[in-house]
């Protein structure tokens, strides 16, 4: 019987020193491939949960090529495929950065690009307030990728509360939905679960969904909670709370068997082109 192909989910409890994150992400790394990975997911922020804004500025004009070079090092080496959740890239606004997936193949070139999309500009309480869009600018475009494992399509956290990028990347033909975030303590326990799952169900979909978990030096707490999915929405592997890596098995043949008897994606009727909102 053929082996299934084995992914990895890192979580993560990024500092502020781009050094110190870059090791946890080659001892991952190693960690994973070691174990048969052979596609490896960070969460958002990876290498840097900046102190203040202007730190994730300074590190997207100086240090991004060198973040670059240094994991594509990382992928080649282990021979994975390695997903890193955002790393911060300049944009045209010297003032704001673009949040960047980046996605590098076995031999260490970027297969993959994604600029998040959807920025996090909420309230959550009186106490506890974010403007994503001050210091960052949304992406455009949609973006899914050939790995090892299947066919991915990239998104970053806040972006699991819009259904529509998702149907988009399934008309992409995506297996697999790859969601690193950094979500916050209370809408980690309200929502994170129940987004994930929805997710994968209602496209038929794997989701690896590596998280940032715990205290941060901006003082910022994130919820933790990795998860890997089936697209049945049954969740494979998940850690709670701590650093540490999740590991699942994707089954295409499953997922095809799932989608051809199950076939609620061919029955979708309505479309942003054929949506009535007049009556």
């Amino acid at each position: 019987m053929k082996k299934l192909p084995r992914v990895a989910a890192v979580q993560l409890t990024s500092s502020d020193d781009v050094e110190e994150n870059l090791e946890k992400i080659e001892h991952y790394s190693m960690q994973a491939a070691g174990k048969g990975a052979q596609l490896v997911s960070f969460p958002e922020n990876c290498v840097l949960m900046p102190k203040s804004s202007s730190q994730l500025v300074e590190v997207a004009q100086q240090q991004s090529i060198q973040i670059r070079e240094r994991l594509t090092e990382i992928s080649k080496a282990n021979e994975i495929c390695l997903i890193a959740g955002s790393i911060p890239f300049p944009s045209e606004d010297v003032s704001r950065v673009y949040g960047t997936c980046l996605a590098f193949g076995l031999d260490g070139n970027i297969v993959g690009r994604y600029q998040k999309m959807h920025l996090f500009d909420v309230t959550i309480s009186s106490s506890e307030s974010y403007l994503e869009s001050d210091y960052t600018k949304a992406g455009e475009e949609v973006v899914c990728i050939d790995t090892p494992v299947g066919r991915v399509g990239l998104t970053i956290c806040y972006d699991i509360r819009f259904p529509e990028l998702y149907r988009g990347l399934g008309r992409l033909q995506a297996d697999i939905f790859n969601i690193p975030s950094a979500f916050t303590v209370p809408t980690g326990i309200a929502h994170w679960e129940v987004l994930l799952r929805a997710r994968a169900i209602e496209n038929l979909s794997y989701v690896i969904a590596p998280a940032q978990v715990g205290n941060h030096p901006s003082g910022r707490k994130t919820y933790g909670h990795t998860m890997i999915i089936d697209p049945w929405g049954k969740v494979l592997s998940s850690k709670g709370s701590g650093e540490g890596v999740c590991y699942a098995s994707i089954d295409l043949a499953h997922l095809n068997s799932v989608r051809s008897t199950f076939p609620a994606r061919d029955h979708r009727r309505f479309s942003e082109e054929n949506l009535n909102y007049e009556h």
